[in-house]
């Protein structure tokens, strides 16, 4: 990996002054910085739009199945496309290709707030988050590994939980932001263009940054394609990890994407009130301290325990969650729901990371956004039309008890002790 600093400079000499790993150690990096606080404004917007966009088409249809289908044109190309995102990112100028993508969701986002002022045909919409999905899915490899590329090598679990900070810090911002500006009459398509204006801070950091070069991808043929499952298959630890997390995707966390539907069902609250956003943002704060956590309060525990301490966290807050009486309790649970969840990811993403050099980082880590955010709109549209018929209390049970499952099988550090006795043996 390209160290982005100098030894001789005075962001070094500031480097020494905190841990390694940390993030405060991951922020010294002037370039990550900028990353992080474009990211960040960026994250804003996305989220606003994420917040508005199923509720914009519950309140039309009334159906958590089109709210399923809508998700997935936002999501389920990552299934299809992070491969080739992947193997992209690492043979072209990674600086274009990024900007290039950010672009075309900055554009797709103007069309969709064109097409909610007219209140156009649920699958115009739909093509238009789908363009939106697109990009993102082409982009995410390469980002997610360019990241990595700007803080010194011993700083990775920093940069990583300060990149979850980005995502779920949004998640709280976003949803207040659309509440108070719900206030003041703001339309969905308005709060369709503010997402759109929110990608030029992504696009100005990517132009004013250096990227650290890498080795070129020189590998032939369909063997670009298939590179990262030959990766899992030879390291273990790399596939538990990716069916992991594509499990826990699956059964685990299909209430994210029908959140408005799993509230009103299960709780009676309202998608269009307030309640409603405030509830999202705190489960938004839970998360962002969660992911945190792993770089602060943690950052001197072994990221393999951790997963196991998350799963146990999430199978516990989620039937809290879902047994709620009242929504005092709902806000309480949710809290705690939130940071469990990305506290189990974020140290899961840690342990995968570390175990990459950076010429293979992008493709590898494609498998990752497969399996965290190419199942989720799979399970969005399994459970949707169950939840329309069957309610969704069953579903947060489920999620429950299979996060306690995970809890038992991720177990990274006795998986790693079996093949280290098995390769003593032979």
């Amino acid at each position: 990996m390209t160290d982005t600093t100098d030894s001789s400079t005075p962001v070094s000499r500031r480097n020494r002054q905190f841990k390694s790993g940390s993030a405060r150690a991951a922020f010294q990096s002037r370039d990550f910085r900028r990353i992080w606080f474009g990211s960040f404004a960026s994250n804003i917007g996305t989220w606003i739009q994420n917040v508005v966009l199923p509720v914009y088409i519950y309140g039309r249809t009334g159906r958590a199945s089109f709210v399923a289908v809508v998700i997935f044109a936002q999501l389920g190309p990552i299934l299809l496309l992070s491969i080739p995102g992947g193997v992209i990112a690492d043979r072209v100028n990674r600086k274009k290709f990024l900007v290039s993508m950010q672009v075309l969701q900055l554009l797709c986002s103007l069309l969709l707030a064109f097409f909610a002022a007219n209140d156009v045909a649920i699958w115009l919409i739909f093509t238009a988050q789908l363009g939106v999905g697109i990009g993102n899915a082409l982009q995410i490899p390469g980002w997610s590994s360019m990241l990595t590329t700007l803080v010194p090598p011993k700083d990775l679990a920093g940069a990583i939980s300060l990149n979850s900070t980005v995502i779920n810090g949004a998640r709280v911002i976003g949803p207040i932001i659309v509440a108070v500006l719900a206030q003041w009459n703001v339309t969905t398509a308005q709060f369709f263009s503010i997402n759109a204006v929110t990608y030029l801070f992504v696009i100005f950091a990517l132009i004013s940054v250096k990227i650290p070069e890498f080795t070129r991808d020189t590998t032939a043929g369909w063997r670009r394609f298939t590179f990262a499952f030959k990766i899992a298959r030879e390291r273990i630890v790399v596939s538990r990890l990716v069916l992991t997390l594509a499990s826990f995707s699956l059964l685990s966390l299909p209430y994210v994407g029908l959140f408005p539907a799993v509230v009103q069902l299960n709780f009676g609250i309202e998608s269009q009130s307030s309640t409603y956003n405030w509830l999202y943002a705190t489960w938004g704060f839970g998360a962002c301290l969660g992911g945190l956590s792993v770089s602060t309060v943690f950052v001197d525990v072994d990221n393999r325990k951790l997963i196991r301490v998350g799963f146990a966290s999430f199978s516990v807050s989620m039937m809290a969650f879902a047994l709620a009486p009242n929504v005092s309790l709902v806000f309480f649970s949710v809290f705690f729901l939130g940071a469990a969840y990305f506290f189990t990811t974020t140290s899961m993403q840690t342990v995968l990371v570390s175990g990459l050099s950076p010429e293979i980082r992008a493709r590898v880590m494609a498998l990752w956004f497969m399996a965290f955010g190419g199942t989720v709109p799979i399970g969005n549209l399994v459970f949707g039309p169950l939840i329309d018929r069957y309610g969704s209390q069953w579903l947060l049970i489920m999620g429950s008890l299979w996060a306690a499952v995970l809890w038992w099988w991720c177990d990274i550090e006795r998986i790693e002790r079996n093949r280290s006795e098995v390769e003593t043996v032979l």
